[in-house]
């Protein structure tokens, strides 16, 4: 009855262990268009341009700023050293494949003495020949123990290439870290400079607002107006200067953080020039939403989590099959006492076999949890290639408004600033009132900061269809080099 019960046991193991085995990681659909909704430009470029796209803006500080971030920023420093981590961590893990062993060695030196006391009759003469172990006495010993797992499955296949693809993902975060910290950089130095128009424009209106109140004040004294107006007027132009004065306070605040990214945060803001010129931002190059796959590097750190999961799952179903170990060992001993010298000498070749007997319930639970990890790696692959796609389709989307955005706006700006330079002549003449005269210069200084905003907005949203598009990184370079590798 016993043997019967130990049986079914046994087929109820063998079971479970060939279910387990027929554990499956789904296929990721990654099915995209062939084409992106939004319009591209044409004849902007090609694909390569993306590699450093702020070369595209012929910017020579937006260049040196970047370049410096990607060599001294923390951010960019602190990825590297991620990635030799990952790298060691490689090494050490594909040492576990190699036999293991120690040899150990050992010396030993003592001097004993024995002292004897109620002896029984015993005579004193044969007390030599009743402690031997009294005197000198050395022993050496020596050994070396080997044991090397034989690969009988491809085990070893599997698990470099595993490691491989887990460095390669690593690699991809790298890439995706110093992608990120270069488009923040463009970001940030295009929203500085946008402060800078601000301020700019700020200091103008602080301007014109001290002539308008000294204008005013004429007018006052003369009695040609009230002097509420006067007074109006004075309040304006203190607003002014106050707006000016925060300006400079943030224009200060953006230099900081810039010196940060690139690693200059203990330099002072002045060493870091910002200044109001604001280009147009180069069109994107035109590419296709297939090439997301190729491109971006977070699609290509999905993909190799998913290698790796696969390739774990497939070591899980290799530790349920037994193992075969060659054990060969040497070992030398040798004893040197007063009265006599022993010396052993051993040398064996022995064979270890494991067969999983207890432990399979906890392995066949692996294999099951590892099909389900294997699982969700496909499901975070496939959000990865779709929201790349919505990226770019956002970003392309946005580029797209911005260029009419800011043609509109630029006309409205031409226009509205025409309307208050004639309130403000026909005001010095008499010919118009103060109430018309602001009303101009809040229509156009409204519309003047509404286009400053447009512009940045338009520089800014560049950058991003820039990352959104895999931009920022030689993905060709790292797929050769065979570091990113591993299909």
């Amino acid at each position: 009855m016993r043997f019967i019960s130990s049986a079914a046991s046994i087929g109820a193991a063998l079971l479970l262990a060939g279910c387990a085995l027929d554990e499956r990681i789904s296929k990721p659909s990654l099915a995209l268009p062939a084409a992106f909704e939004a319009p591209q430009a044409s004849g902007a470029g090609s694909a390569a341009d993306l590699d450093r796209w702020w070369l595209l803006f012929h910017d020579a500080q937006l260049t040196g700023l970047v370049e410096q971030a990607l060599a001294a920023s923390p951010d960019a420093r602190s990825a590297f050293y991620r990635l030799a981590e990952a790298r060691a961590n490689r090494n050490e893990n594909l040492t576990s494949l190699l036999p293991t062993g120690d040899g150990k060695a050992s010396a030993l030196k003592q001097h004993s003495t024995q002292t004897y006391s109620n002896l029984n009759g015993i005579p004193a003469e044969f007390l030599p020949f009743l402690s031997p172990t009294a005197g000198n006495s050395t022993q050496y010993a020596a050994s070396f123990n080997v044991s090397w797992e034989l690969d009988l499955y491809g085990k070893d296949f599997t698990a470099i290439k595993t490691a491989n693809a887990n460095l390669a993902a690593q690699r991809f975060d790298y890439e995706a870290t110093r992608m990120s910290l270069a488009a923040e950089v463009a970001t940030d130095l295009f929203q500085a400079r946008g402060l800078a128009v601000q301020l700019d424009d700020a200091l103008e209106n602080q301007r014109l607002a001290q002539n308008l109140a000294d204008v005013a004040k004429r007018k006052a004294d003369a009695g040609l107006s009230t002097t509420a107006d006067a007074a109006r007027t004075e309040s304006d132009a203190e607003s002014a200067a106050a707006q000016a004065a925060g300006l400079a306070a943030q224009l200060r605040g953006a230099q900081r953080s810039l010196l940060v990214l690139i690693g200059q945060g203990a330099a002072p803001s002045a060493s870091l020039p910002v200044t109001s010129d604001i280009a147009p931002p180069p069109p994107a190059p035109a590419v296709t939403p297939g090439s997301l796959l190729q491109r971006r590097p977070d699609v290509r750190e999905a993909q190799f989590n998913l290698i790796v999961a696969a390739g774990q799952l497939r070591l899980d179903k290799l530790a349920l099959f037994p193992t075969l170990s060659l054990q060969p060992g040497l070992q030398f001993s040798k004893q040197v006492d007063s009265a006599y010298t022993t010396q052993t000498e051993n040398a064996g070749l022995g064979l270890g076999l494991t067969v999983p007997i207890l432990s399979l319930p906890k392995l066949l639970a692996e294999v099951r949890a590892q099909g389900a990890r294997g699982n969700q790696a496909v499901v975070a692959y496939e959000k990865s290639v779709q929201s790349a796609y919505g990226d770019a389709e956002r970003a392309l989307t946005a580029i797209e408004a911005d260029g009419r955005r800011v043609t509109l706006l630029d006309s409205a700006t031409k226009r509205s600033r025409f309307a208050f330079d004639a309130a403000n002549k026909g005001y010095q003449l008499g010919l118009t009132d103060l109430t018309s005269l602001i009303q101009a210069e809040q229509t156009w200084r409204q519309t003047r900061a509404t286009y400053t905003s447009a512009e940045i907005a338009a520089l800014v949203d560049t950058v991003a269809t820039f990352k959104a598009l895999g931009g920022g990184w030689n993905a060709q370079a790292t797929r050769a080099s065979g570091q990113g590798t591993n299909e």
